[in-house]
């Protein structure tokens, strides 16, 4: 199959002019004739298809190489369409909606009888979010149909921020490529759901659970799959090892002083034992580390947003590099730190090596 690249011209802030784009043009015309299209979206890049079509949604499983039981998530372009997809609306998503769509948030309600299972992973919940991307937007307006759209990568890898970085999994594997820039947050949408009754966080992500309880009055348990996998996954990224590099990633916790210590006399052994190394770290540890390692510094500590930003593309630079083994450092559990953590423990696999505080 040959990949077809289209960059968008119109300006993002021009909403009619992004209406009447070649590039926006093209993927409703892919879109409504069942073909998958890979855009931007706020978080990062998906790959879409029209959700009620179930041959449709069948490629983007194929062309990722995702497993069946992995869910979708629904883009919509007004929220009037939530009436069509869910058998009902609870007062809590109600106002989550309001508060934070078009943005990173999706909810995850009772799917009506339309909804294909395909979609849904075979659950009987549909996950659905509307992204405040100008290019997604657009796309979504012209096309008119409810999109599903997981990140646009090979099943596992760090996902795209990039058009480069959808080229690099899935050229040759869908019709088109539609080029928007850079994904901004750099992190995929926070998940929310009520499988008790009770809201909980099913896939922390750019909205954070202190914004989530504002909200909503009161607290949000966050699902123990952020550091466990499960059986039935209820959302993406729960079950399945995501976001991988191909080196062996293992993630610190605890006492910053003492990780990065523990990780130098980690490398220090790899090194001697002739596997290539990389760190993840921080503008604060960039020289915390010996020459022989190869040093990724993703955004700063005093404001996590720009490691999330930078994070999936850290973890792809290690794959460009050979990195055989890598080590990241500890993220504060607070604000969007809860995805940065939940991303990197699914990426290291669940490897996670616990250090207590220096002495």
């Amino acid at each position: 199959m040959e990949t077809k690249w289209m960059r968008v011209a119109a300006a993002l802030d021009d909403p009619e002019g992004l209406k009447n784009d070649p590039a926006i043009l093209e993927a409703a015309a892919f879109l409504s004739r069942g073909e998958t299209v890979a855009f931007p979206t706020e978080t990062v890049y998906g790959l879409g298809a029209d959700a009620l079509d179930p041959a449709a949604v069948d490629k983007i499983y194929v062309a990722k190489g995702r497993p069946g039981d992995n869910p979708l998530i629904v883009h919509i372009a007004e929220k009037r369409q939530v009436d069509d997809l869910a058998k009902e609306i609870f007062p809590a998503a109600e106002r989550l909606m309001e508060a934070f769509w078009p943005g990173p948030l999706t909810v995850v309600l009772p799917a009506a009888n339309r909804v294909p299972r395909r979609t849904t992973g075979g659950l009987d919940t549909v996950a659905i979010r509307m992204p405040a991307h100008p290019v997604a937007a657009a796309i979504l307006r012209v096309t008119g149909i409810p999109v599903a759209a997981p990140s646009a990568n090979r099943s596992g890898r760090p996902s795209p921020t990039t058009a480069k970085d959808v080229w690099e999994d899935l050229a040759g594997r869908i019709p088109l490529l539609v080029d928007g820039g850079p994904a901004g947050i750099g992190v995929e949408s926070t998940v929310i759901g009520w499988p008790q009754g009770r809201p909980v966080i099913l896939r922390p992500g750019g909205i954070s659970p202190e914004e989530l309880q504002d909200v909503l009055g009161e607290p949000v348990e966050l699902d123990a799959s952020w550091k466990a996998s499960v059986d039935r996954p209820l959302a993406p990224g729960m079950k399945y090892r995501h976001y991988a590099p191909k080196g062996q990633l293992y993630l610190l916790r605890g006492d910053l002083d003492a990780a990065r210590a523990e990780i130098v006399r980690r490398a220090t052994d790899d090194h001697a034992a002739g596997r290539r190394v990389g760190v993840l770290t921080t503008a604060e540890g960039r020289t915390a580390y010996p020459p022989f390692c190869e040093v990724v510094v993703c955004g700063t500590r005093r404001d996590l947003a720009t490691v999330a930003a930078g994070l999936f593309s850290a973890l792809r630079f290690f794959d460009h590099r050979g990195c055989e083994v890598i080590y990241a450092e500890p993220f504060p559990p607070e604000g969007i730190g809860w995805a940065i953590l939940n991303r990197l423990i699914k990426a290291a696999g669940h490897r996670v090596i616990q250090v207590p505080r220096a002495t």
